[in-house]
């Protein structure tokens, strides 16, 4: 053999021993999000996707995550509860190591056990119910903030700034609206208001008529809804048909702009909504940075606080991978519970979690709607 081909031969090897170390490693790191992408709550977590894919396909442009592929494996559960449980199933199956979701607390909760019980590290982005941390679910954490959080703001917000003594309270029966309503009434209480309405609404029910009639009836000064949108906008519509002249305030599963849409102009302008900062309220760099390179992707900006509390679920888990150098959920999640603090997050400044798994601080604003369909941050703010 002459020495060009000794020289080429000995290249040859070089590159077979190179290459494969420049090579994705093997497989991919499967993460879930469960979200309602029918019914609805379609609307949040078809926004939930949009955001995490966002993050998930910028990560994987630029070589992925410990030399592998993020695999985003979507499942929509509908904001049902049993649906919640086959989802689960199906992820479990597909043997992710981490899953986001679900949007809606009533989801959430029985997912969350089969989770648990797989090993799968489990994050929500919105299930604010505060008993789901009450479990003992050490793979268990969420970025949003909890339900009691939301209801001492609100009841203080109803007494400092509204000036209201006679305030009912209207929920729908559910995980979390039943939760948020029992805590607002709580401090309510606590704040020296009376509650002589406490009550519930059938969400699959059309016609409020008859509770609104008892609401009208009762002398208040203010109700508090704390379900969700779809039923809100009824309430609010039917609310104006029987001519009831009343404060209306809603919990933040209405900030949403479809309860105008269900509503009416008329019927929502003035509406009262407790909740999280909307996405254009939120002052930190990495919000900025972050709502830019959704509107470059998709021609708008995120519009719902819910939408990057989930790509702050995503990069959560994405730092925890980074920073442990592993993809084994109990390691992740040990880091989350003993090293991770003070992550600068899309929706505030400093993430962490404490020992139950729950998001450290709370942040909360009050909107109104504006008569041009705009949720305007309130003039004034209740204390802390």
């Amino acid at each position: 053999m002459d020495k060009k081909w000794m020289v080429l031969a000995a290249l040859m090897v070089v590159i077979a021993t190179v290459l494969p170390a420049c090579r994705p490693a093997a497989g991919t790191i499967k993460i879930g999000l469960e979200a309602p992408l029918t019914g609805d709550y379609a609307y949040e977590g078809l926004g939930f996707e949009k955001a995490v894919r966002l993050l998930v396909d910028e990560i994987n442009t630029k070589g992925g995550l410990l030399g592998k592929q993020i695999e985003l494996i979507v499942e929509d559960d509908k904001g049902d509860p049993k649906e919640a449980a086959l989802v689960a199933d199906r992820l479990k199956a597909n043997k992710v190591i981490a899953v986001i979701g679900a949007y809606n607390s009533t989801a959430t909760e029985p997912a969350s056990a089969i989770y648990d019980e797989a090993g799968i590290l489990h994050v929500t982005p919105s299930s604010t119910a505060t008993r789901l941390t009450t479990k003992g679910y050490q793979r268990f954490f969420r970025v949003c903030f909890l339900d009691d959080r939301q209801g001492l703001f609100t009841a203080k917000y109803v007494t400092q700034i509204l000036g209201a003594t006679e305030v009912g309270v209207l929920h729908d029966n559910s995980t979390y609206a039943k939760g948020l309503a029992e805590w607002t009434k709580k401090y309510l209480e606590e704040q020296g208001a009376s509650v002589p309405f406490f009550d519930a609404i059938n969400p699959q029910d059309k016609d409020y008529t008859p509770i609104l009639t008892r609401i009208k009836g009762a002398g208040l000064e203010a109700i508090y809804f704390t379900g969700y949108h779809a039923q809100g906008g009824l309430l609010l519509k039917q609310s104006k048909d029987l001519g009831l002249d009343i404060q209306w305030l809603m919990g933040n599963a209405c900030n949403n702009p479809e309860l105008i849409g269900i509503a009416g102009q008329d019927a929502a302008t003035g509406v009262i909504v407790t909740s999280e900062p909307l996405p254009s309220d939120l002052p930190y760099m990495e919000a900025k940075l972050f709502n830019e390179h959704y509107k470059l992707e998709y021609g708008e900006y995120p519009s719902s606080v819910w939408w990057v509390m989930a790509a702050d679920a995503f990069n959560v888990i994405k730092y925890a991978i980074e920073e442990t150098k592993s993809t084994d959920p109990a390691k992740l999640a040990e880091f989350l519970h003993t090293e991770f603090k003070d992550y600068p997050g899309i929706t505030g400044p400093i993430i962490g979690f404490d020992e139950k798994g729950d998001r450290l601080g709370t942040i909360h604003k009050a909107y109104i709607i504006s008569e041009t369909g705009e949720f305007v941050p309130a003039a004034e703010q209740p204390t802390p």
